[in-house]
């Protein structure tokens, strides 16, 4: 559940690095509304309510390094997560990755994944459609993707992922009105992955050639969060 990089940009610039003439020509062509200027482009996530699920009381807590970096950074040195994030190393190179998000304009928000006020996951809650992944798909207007890690080996393998990626959809939902669907792009060689999106109540829309990897294109449309 690795999230784009492109390999030409610096790491941690992957839902940051539309340029400001790109923007302009978005909202001249009616794709992008003038939020991206003025306010909050994720709708105060830091705000969303606790969220039940079949595991256990859910909650998204946006990430403080000075609190979080060691735990985060231990989750990118474990090799199953590694292979597809690709952020082992030392913390200079987690913090480096979440700081550009802390330090951007809000397009992409770093969560600790909170289960029964246990942190066990991480999450980045972003603006697909302000992200370089809008190149590569027909993006709409407020997508919002999701990029995910399972921390607890304990929490792997046995439909944890499906469950906080259905509740982490419903909350974007729920919470975003202006969305119509959720996104996100695995490896498709992430067999797990796209098995948990698919559970967790995500279609498979496309194959998707993006920069540094073959992805699949998956999405929780609005229109039928109640019948997948």
């Amino acid at each position: 559940m690795s999230p784009t990089r492109p390999p030409a940009d610096p790491p941690g610039d992957d839902t940051l690095d539309l340029r400001l003439d790109e923007l302009v020509t978005l909202l001249e062509g009616g794709h992008m509304d003038a939020e991206i200027l003025d306010g909050d482009l994720l709708d105060s996530v830091a705000s969303w309510n606790p969220a039940p699920t079949s595991a256990g009381v859910f909650q998204l807590v946006p990430v403080r390094l000075e609190r979080d970096l060691p735990l985060i950074t231990r989750w990118m040195n474990d090799p199953a997560v590694a292979a597809f994030w690709e952020l082992a190393g030392p913390e200079s190179a987690t913090a480096e990755h979440i700081s550009a998000q802390l330090e951007g304009d809000g397009r992409s928000v770093p969560c600790l994944g909170v289960l029964d006020h246990t942190p066990m996951s991480y999450f980045e809650i972003y603006r697909a459609d302000l992200d370089p992944l809008a190149r590569h798909y027909p993006a709409r207007p407020h997508d919002t993707g999701i990029h995910l890690l399972v921390g607890g080996v304990t929490d792997r393998g046995r439909g944890v992922g499906s469950t906080l990626l259905r509740a982490v959809a419903d909350l974007v939902l729920d919470h975003r009105p202006r969305c119509a669907r959720v996104v996100a792009e695995p490896d498709i060689r992430n067999t797990p992955s796209v098995s948990a999106f698919l559970t967790g109540g995500f279609r498979f829309a496309a194959e998707v050639d993006l920069p540094d990897k073959q992805a699949a294109l998956m999405m929780r449309d609005r229109a039928l969060r109640h019948v997948l």
